[in-house]
């Protein structure tokens, strides 16, 4: 996409949970830094290269960190296998049952390969996490809790600082922020580690991510991962050398520097916006709305109720009565992007989202309604009226050690968990 091209989504596009279309200020910092690789001067590789320091020097500036404090990997799921590597066991870290996968696997695959056991905890009511079941939770072998910070189904924002508060200084909070971050503000000061990429809400696309790992738990993470480009002197006569310090220990190889180059121009751009504060209050004002029109049409909003400050960019909601497919349909017919997960159908503006969205997707609930499309057989899955989880019992967890992954409840059906759906690619 070059600097000539609209780089504007459609009209009707509300699926920036799924896959933020590249913001102007990304695609003329992708352009740049490309005629810098094509030219490959020494100069120019001189620049090129510096866009990773001026990537990471605006992140210092929205998370509130010290440069050497982040580190640019390939991905979020990069990242927190990158994190996953580091915490060294014996110990045992906590993952909601209900997080995104990303946040699972890492876990894991290490688990019995030096890190620490994992511990699926199960949720007792709506959310998958919250102080008072972290505190029945925290045993003594528990080293780390890892949370998204916002829930990719429901949009609700974890309350990190009361996490980290119950979890205590000798504990990590480890954060997938991916579907937060550049959304809406985030607690982020309370994440001894946080990760995002900048392909949803900072609209910066694929190849690079934050990895920030704070000084206060440095010391407790070793490079897993980091490769010669972690260390101090890559082309020593023998190793292995020293660590680099910071996260960039942590590094396996150079950083994608036009992506780094993106991703930067996307985060100054947020914050000359006025920073996730501002940008957040009109996509929250742009969801409320939206949700409101899918109220009058008769829908069911997942978690609805939630406070101020509770929910982020994402709603979702289903219309009873109406095959979930046919309303999924019907919506991108009629120019409304939008991501469905089962029975549920999510909704995610930005700031840059118009009047005109609304409009549409107002207009397309109001022609199923006239409709009236029957439901198809077995069409409500996933999570009920009550938003309670299906086919799973009170049990209050289950652990992952170096033998195998027991579980004291019955399975939950993956067809049945809209969780589970998340698409690898935006395309499918």
């Amino acid at each position: 996409m070059g600097r000539g091209h609209d780089s504007d989504p459609a009209p009707g596009y509300l699926d920036y949970a799924r896959v933020g279309p590249l913001a102007p200020g990304a695609v003329a910092a992708l352009d740049d830094a490309v005629a810098l690789a094509r030219r490959s001067g020494p100069a120019e590789l001189d620049r090129l290269f510096a866009l990773s320091d001026a990537a990471r020097a605006s992140a210092a500036r929205l998370l509130d960190a010290r440069p050497h404090e982040i580190a640019l990997v390939p991905s979020t799921s990069n990242g927190l296998f990158t994190a996953a590597a580091a915490l060294r066991g014996p110990g045992t870290v906590l993952v909601p049952r209900d997080e995104f996968p990303a946040n699972v696997y890492p876990w894991i695959r290490f688990a019995g390969r030096g890190g620490p056991d994992v511990r699926l905890v199960e949720p007792d009511g709506p959310l998958r996490i919250s102080p008072d079941l972290l505190r029945r939770h925290l045993t003594p072998e528990v080293t780390a809790l890892t949370v998204s910070a916002v829930d990719s189904l429901t949009g609700h924002v974890a309350p990190l600082a009361a996490l980290k508060e119950v979890l205590g200084p000798d504990r990590l909070l480890i954060v997938d922020a991916i579907q937060g971050l550049g959304a809406v503000p985030l607690e982020t000061d309370a994440a001894d580690v946080l990760v995002s990429g900048g392909q949803k809400w900072l609209r910066a696309g694929w190849g690079a991510a934050l990895l920030l790992i704070r000084d206060r738990c440095a010391e407790r993470l070793v490079p897993g991962l980091g490769g010669w480009a972690g260390v101090t002197d890559p082309f020593a006569a023998r190793h292995p050398a020293p660590p680099l310090p910071g996260a960039a220990a942590h590094l396996a190889t150079n950083p994608d520097f036009p992506a780094a180059a993106a991703l930067g121009a996307a985060i100054d751009d947020l914050l000359d916006r006025g920073g996730p504060a501002a940008v957040g209050t009109r996509i929250r004002t742009t969801l409320a709305e939206l949700l409101d029109r899918a109220r009058g049409a008769g829908a069911e909003v997942l978690l609805d109720g939630l406070g101020e400050g509770e929910r982020a960019g994402i709603g979702t909601f289903r219309l009873p009565g109406h095959d979930p497919a046919a309303v999924h349909q019907a919506l991108e017919a009629a120019g409304v992007i939008t991501t469905r997960r089962g029975a549920w159908i999510r909704l995610s503006p930005h700031v840059g989202t118009s009047s005109t969205a609304t409009e549409l997707f107002a207009d397309a609930l109001d022609a199923l309604g006239a409709a009236g499309a029957p439901a198809a057989p077995g069409a409500v899955g996933g999570l009920d009226s009550r938003h309670a989880r299906d086919g799973t019992s009170a049990s209050a967890s289950t652990s992952v050690s170096t033998r195998s992954i027991t579980r004291a409840t019955a399975h939950t059906r993956p067809t049945d968990n809209p969780r589970s759906q998340e698409p690898t690619c935006p395309t499918t």
